[in-house]
């Protein structure tokens, strides 16, 4: 449903993204993560046709078509980073006013207005709205079409959790009916929860490309046992390294990195050894920390 194709962008003597390729398959959720100014909004931009390539190519729809046709703009929904409405009309008017730019049928008013839960704030001017009302009501405007293709810049960054509540409830309906999602966002948890795969761009090259699956094991062996021991021989971190070799002391725990389907070796290694064990903490991995690795070896030449 998207495609890019050697896509490039600059402004002026600035390169805002270079050569980035890859493509998004119907009904997959595809997050776009990286530092300010990695080229993020840059790309949605692309794929939404408010931005030309410098170079390459960037599809959207099936049969594709460039970005910036009709045919490719009809077929997506885009929220931009920015949500910016006239301040003297309502929230009624602004979606009613979409609704007829996009030909969306006259009920959608209704239930885009009651997804957004704007609290009966809707006949108010948006003078008198906060700012994660008026990002609401751009996720209201987004939801009018029954666009294939659904494009998110930073799409919770100022909602409150009734907010969260409409936004997660947009894109799980749009994932059971097969549609189409690439978004970005500085909320890993939101990451974590919609995306079934993962882009990281750094300096406006892809750096990093990474599969649910591919996610969850690398996180699986950056999980970490803690064990407090009352009684440790001297030879029981040779022991335990025998089946964990990264198992180290740091001050008086034991601990020992790696996947959770290890563990029970390495503890029976303890036992074995003669360690009785007190205290056992097991932490997981999470994104954030994979992220932070990501980043810090893009930055320093390596990619993924």
């Amino acid at each position: 449903m998207i495609r890019f194709e050697g896509f490039g962008k600059r402004f002026g003597a600035h390169a805002a993204v270079e050569d980035v390729s890859f493509s998004i398959e119907r009904g997959e959720a595809v997050a776009l993560l990286g530092p300010n100014g990695s080229g993020k909004t840059t790309t949605l931009k692309a794929a939404a046709g408010l931005v030309r390539p410098t170079s390459g190519r960037v599809l959207v729809g099936n049969p594709p078509a460039d970005a910036s046709t009709p045919a490719a703009r009809a077929s997506i929904s885009f929220l931009p980073q920015r949500v910016s409405f006239p301040e003297s009309l309502t929230g009624a008017e602004v979606v009613e006013f979409y609704r007829r730019l996009r030909r969306s049928s006259l009920e959608r008013t209704k239930e885009v207005l009651r997804m957004a839960s704007l609290n009966g704030a809707s006949a108010r001017p948006l003078s008198t709205y906060s700012g994660g009302m008026v990002q609401r009501l751009g996720l209201a405007v987004a939801a009018l079409p029954d666009a294939p293709v659904l494009l998110l810049d930073e799409p919770t960054a100022a909602l409150d959790p009734d907010g969260l509540c409409a936004f997660y409830g947009l894109v799980d309906r749009r994932r059971r009916d097969g549609r189409t999602l690439l978004f970005s966002s500085h909320q890993l948890g939101d990451v974590e929860r919609l995306a079934d795969r993962f882009l990281l761009l750094i300096g406006g090259r892809l750096a990093a490309s990474l599969s649910r699956r591919e996610l969850t094991e690398r996180l699986s062996k950056r999980g970490v046992l803690r064990l407090s021991l009352e009684a440790a021989p001297a030879d029981l971190l040779a022991a335990v390294r025998r089946v964990a070799p990264s198992a180290t002391w740091s001050g008086d725990e034991l601990v020992i990195p790696g996947p959770a389907a290890e563990r029970p070796r390495a503890l029976d290694a303890v036992r074995e050894a003669g360690g009785r064990i007190v205290n056992l903490v097991a932490e997981e991995a999470r994104l954030d920390s994979l992220y932070r690795e990501l980043v810090a070896s893009a930055e320093n030449g390596a990619v993924s």
